[in-house]
């Protein structure tokens, strides 16, 4: 199982050493994910189906 607790990308796994990542609390969990992933999450969350949970179902902002 993946540890959530380790800084890096959720989309990438670039750790912080590589590039900036932005802290993602959800559903009790702690991710990261970097300044190009961002618009993922925004525009397109179901794109991170299976990296975060429930993402399919996440409306784009």
């Amino acid at each position: 199982m993946e540890k959530h607790d380790e800084k890096h990308c959720l989309v990438c796994k670039s750790d912080e050493n590589t590039v900036p990542l932005v802290r993602l609390d959800y559903k009790g969990k702690t991710y990261w994910i970097c300044p190009q992933h961002i618009p993922i999450l925004i525009h397109n969350p179901a794109n991170l189906e299976g990296l975060l949970p429930g993402a399919e179902n996440m409306q784009a902002g």
